[in-house]
């Protein structure tokens, strides 16, 4: 027995003959046969303590996917735990005591706990962020004489003929366009700095890796109190700075990470993973409300956007999460206006039916922008992982200094996003005219401004989305929309001025404005939020509570309708989804449709597993597998000739395990293990279901006797062992198996026929066949040609630093000298794609075991390029 391979691989090969039946997949429960009540409420408690010993041990690894039908194994036996508990200690005549009750209340509200001080902390923070960023925003364009620490709208507030008190910083006009850049430059440095040295997860938006996060995904760090304190202090200098980057995504980011970090402090969901995304969809809703001042339009994104899993309690508790933080944010009123966001508005005005035409034109706008600046955007987050990752720092500094020489002479880029769209959204009636907006005399310059700006805008969202700092993408589509909308509202309202008789406008009332621009940026501003995210009722809702104008509903149905058809049209999803796709994250998307026609044998591992026999087995080959191999579990089998399946052990269960059997008695090198149940296993030698059984001979009296007796001893690990694990046919349909995954959330699916174990399958099995699908379907030559494109774009930027470093040394006649050689680049594309989670792996990198049976994870090589470290190979 000593001379059997350690590793007890088992090389099976695919079955190629025609199997006669075709059997459904038997799905059965991960609980073990003590756990599914064999001793009934006995066992219970002595069952959980183990259970609760092992999930002190156990952490999700980093990277990795949680177990869901294992976790809610573990919760259900909590429960069982806990009233036997309660019978045992507080129950009195029949009747569960007053400490009982309490006690059960508390357990059943910690839910409610935590969502409303959750909910708490999202607002005050929102607030806090709110005022910081407006008075950072303003103070790059002048001071408040009065109080330094006011921005101009408070420190003019109540002014209707001019501001004595908001001075420019100087009176030359050149003088302030190098004093705006100036800040510029120092807020994105000071940002991206504090997120490369301390929260390299706090940069960009953060909604991709939270999808992936509450489907399952584990990303240690990504949201702790860390990343949530760099976040919140880095997202206003962000914004400030003049980048094209909003805050509503960041907003969702910090909001979970507020969720994460206090739901640690309560049992329930600090030893149960799944339980914990229940409360991260919540402040995930929670985030989106704050941000647009949208509690129920917040809630519908969580269930469009955020969750794959959304049960009515869920939905309750984002309710009540997204009200609290909503409510909180209304009660310190941050604009002193009583809006939430700057850009509320109402409108009083109704509109015409023939404005539909113009509508459609908006939403078709909205489709293609959401294509266009995805498809772009993507190509441009490549050409950043294979050359800028080292310059993260200064690529953010030379973008906002950049976009804050190109923006400062257009109006509608010189101030702040928020405030732009405030202004582009109201009605020109009475006061409310900014800048001549309103002006029949300006309107052909306001059509120039806003088309430039329009089109600007869209370069520099490219460009500037995925930079390290934190970046979110929601408010730079919605101001490009309402710029959009707004030069649109004005042709329209020229033409009806230049036509007042025609036939096409006769719905309109003489000397009534018929025409509003305002509506047209709004709903210019819905479009390409619904484009670029690709969602549609969330966006509804989220505008209409931005008016309250329950007249506009129609056309903003009508806009995202038209929004969401083109974008199907030319595109494959959202920002996020393709952000998801690009980092190659583990995540089956549940509003996708595939139709591969393969069964699931030709997606299976069948060669590359460890296969344990039931009976027999050295404890010295189990740790020498424990510490060879990075699996996180192994089939286990009868035999390792018939390969009759049996069961599944997880590494950590196993591994625990052998260390109880260590201290409970002798163990030599020479003991073996029993995976297989036997009668005496049901109940251990202390009536712990749980503790590892060693069987020996009598009682040695020599040596020799010693030596003799060790080596027969065995030791039960059975009670660890599922031996209800998923298992399907290998002639199901893959699709039916990626069912399986989305509904489930096993962490793998084992594969046999006729009782005979031939493969297993992980979501990682099913994304890389899907990737190499998608792969052979566009052939590589537009992934080829972008390769070539990004080669040649560096080499010009090389170019243009090295020249620009001779200029600088001649200038200074050498005593300032630049680096002229940039290091990077030397990576090839298909290093770069296979660089992750999902590739192989790396020689000079440490492995970190994977949520499936093997170890395909590369840990980051001490860059802060955080996407560059999760990818499918093959892709």
């Amino acid at each position: 027995m000593n001379s059997r391979s350690s590793s007890y691989s088992a090389h099976s090969q695919r079955q190629s003959s025609v199997v006669p039946e075709r059997r459904l997949p038997r799905l059965r429960s991960n609980l073990s046969s003590v756990e599914r009540g064999h001793h009934g409420a006995s066992t219970a408690p002595a069952v959980h303590s183990i259970t609760e010993e092992i999930a002190e041990i156990k952490r999700y690894e980093d990277f990795t996917t949680i177990d869901w039908v294992q976790d809610d194994a573990r919760e259900q036996l909590r429960r069982r735990a806990r009233r036997k508990e309660n019978a045992s200690f507080f129950a009195r005549d029949g009747i569960l005591g007053w400490r009982g009750k309490l006690r059960d209340s508390y357990e059943a509200g910690q839910a409610w706990i935590v969502v409303t001080i959750v909910g708490a902390v999202i607002g005050v923070n929102a607030a806090a962020l709110n005022i910081i960023t407006e008075w950072l925003s303003d103070v790059k364009l002048g001071y408040c004489t009065t109080a330094f620490y006011l921005n101009e709208q408070f420190c003019c507030w109540g002014a209707e003929n001019g501001c004595d008190e908001w001075r420019r910083w100087t009176s030359f006009g050149l003088a302030n366009y190098l004093i705006y850049f100036i800040f510029s430059v120092l807020f994105a440095l000071v940002s991206a700095f504090l997120v490369k040295q301390y929260a390299p997860y706090a940069a960009g938006s953060g909604i991709s890796e939270i999808k992936c996060i509450i489907a399952g995904f584990v990303m240690q760090g990504f949201l702790d109190f860390k990343t949530f304190l760099i976040k919140s202090i880095c997202l206003p200098l962000a914004i400030a700075s003049g980048l094209s980057v909003g805050k509503e995504g960041p907003s969702v980011h910090y909001a979970v990470c507020a969720g994460n970090v206090i739901s640690r402090y309560f049992d329930k969901y600090r030893r149960n993973a799944a339980k914990t995304r229940e409360i991260l969809t919540a402040t995930a809703a929670a985030g989106v409300a704050v941000a647009f001042g949208s509690p129920i339009g917040g809630v519908l994104f969580s269930l469009e956007e955020m969750a794959t899993y959304f049960p009515l309690k869920t939905l309750w508790r984002s309710y009540f999460c997204a009200l609290v933080a909503t409510a909180v944010l209304a009660a310190m009123n941050p604009f002193r206006t009583g809006q939430l966001v700057m850009f509320q508005v109402k409108y009083d005005r109704t509109w015409h039916f023939f404005e539909i035409i113009f509508f459609i034109l908006i939403g078709i706008f909205g489709g293609l922008y959401g294509a266009f600046v995805i498809k772009w955007n993507l190509r441009a987050q490549a050409f950043r992982k294979k050359y800028l990752t080292k310059y993260a720092i200064p690529e953010a500094v030379i973008l906002a200094g950049a976009t804050a020489l190109l923006c400062y002479p257009n109006m509608f880029l010189r101030i702040d996003m928020t405030e732009m769209m405030e202004m582009l959204f109201l009605e020109c009636e009475g006061d409310q005219d900014y800048d001549g907006i309103c002006e029949g005399k300006n309107r052909w310059s306001l059509i120039l401004s806003l088309f430039a700006a329009t089109t600007l805008r869209i370069l520099l969202v490219i460009i500037s989305y995925g930079c390290k700092v934190p970046a979110g993408i929601f408010v730079p589509s919605m101001a490009i929309g309402a710029s959009f909308g707004r030069m649109v509202g004005i042709l329209v309202q020229a033409l009806h001025e230049s036509f007042p008789n025609s036939r096409f406008f006769s719905a309109c009332e003489p000397d009534v404005a018929c025409i509003t621009p305002g509506t047209y940026a709004f709903l210019g501003a819905g479009a390409a939020l619904s484009g670029i995210m690709h969602i549609t009722i969330s966006v509804t809702v989220i505008m209409f509570e931005l008016t309250g104008a329950l007249t506009y509903i129609l056309p903003t149905m009508i806009v995202v309708g038209v929004t969401k058809a083109v974008g199907d049209r030319f595109g494959k999803g959202g920002i996020a989804d393709r952000m998801i796709w690009f980092n190659g994250f583990p995540f089956l998307d549940n509003k996708g449709e595939h139709s591969f026609g393969v069964p699931v044998s030709q997606v299976m591992t069948s060669s590359d597993m460890s296969v344990l026999p039931s009976t027999n087995f050295p404890v010295s080959a189990a740790e020498h597998i424990l510490d060879s191999t990075p699996y996180s579990g192994f089939p286990i089998v009868e035999d390792m000739e018939s390969k009759i399946l049996t069961g599944y052990i997880g590494r950590t269960e196993l591994r625990f395990a052998i260390d109880r059997a260590r201290k409970q008695g002798l163990m030599s090198p020479s003991a073996k293990c029993s995976f297989a149940p036997s009668s005496s296993s049901q109940l251990g030698t202390s009536g712990n279901p749980a503790t590892p059984i060693i069987s020996s001979s009598p009682a040695p009296l020599t040596f020799d006797d010693i030596a003799t007796s060790s080596g027969q001893q065995t030791v039960d690990f059975s009670p660890f062992v599922d031996a209800t694990p998923i298992t399907v046919h290998p002639r199901l349909p893959l699709e039916t198996v990626m069912e399986l995954f989305k509904k489930m959330g096993p962490r793998v699916i084992l594969v046999e026929h006729r009782g005979r174990l031939v493969g297993l399958v992980t979501v990682k099995d099913c994304l890389k066949f899907q990737f190499k699908v998608e792969a052979q379907e566009n052939n590589g030559h537009e992934e080829g040609n972008g390769e070539r494109q990004q080669d040649m774009l560096w080499m010009g930027m090389a170019r243009v630093g090295e020249w620009m470093a001779d200029k600088i040394s001649a200038l200074t006649s050498g005593r300032l000298r630049l680096p002229t050689r940039i290091a990077g680049g030397s990576a090839s594309a298909s290093t770069v794609a296979g660089d992750g989670w999902l590739a192989g792996r790396g020689e000079e990198r440490s492995p970190r075991p994977v949520d499936d049976n093997r170890h395909d994870r590369d840990i980051l090589d001490g860059t802060e390029d955080i996407d560059a470290g999760v990818e499918l190979e093959d892709r």
